[in-house]
């Protein structure tokens, strides 16, 4: 298992379009991946799962992966919510 955590630089955190292209990328990878903010964790490949977290700009998050390519998975993932725009 890898796991990593971050603040999410994101002007708009993770909420609608960027939670969804978190999911997307998520979603890239066979590892199963969870999203952690404070004492919740929720499966990154799931929208709902990701939004009812409400992780808003500034917020601190620990992502986890386990599986075959869980050090790609975490690092996508850092990368897209340290970013402060997404594309």
């Amino acid at each position: 298992m890898v796991e990593q955590s971050t603040k999410v630089r994101l002007k708009t955190g993770l909420q609608a379009r960027p939670a969804a292209q978190f999911v997307q990328i998520a979603n890239r990878f066979q590892a199963e991946i969870t999203l952690v903010r404070g004492d919740k964790k929720v499966n990154a490949k799931s929208i709902m799962g990701v939004m009812s977290l409400a992780v808003a700009p500034g917020s601190d998050v620990t992502i986890r992966a386990d599986g075959y390519d869980e050090r790609e998975a975490v690092e996508a993932l850092i990368t897209f919510v340290s970013q402060e725009q997404y594309a």
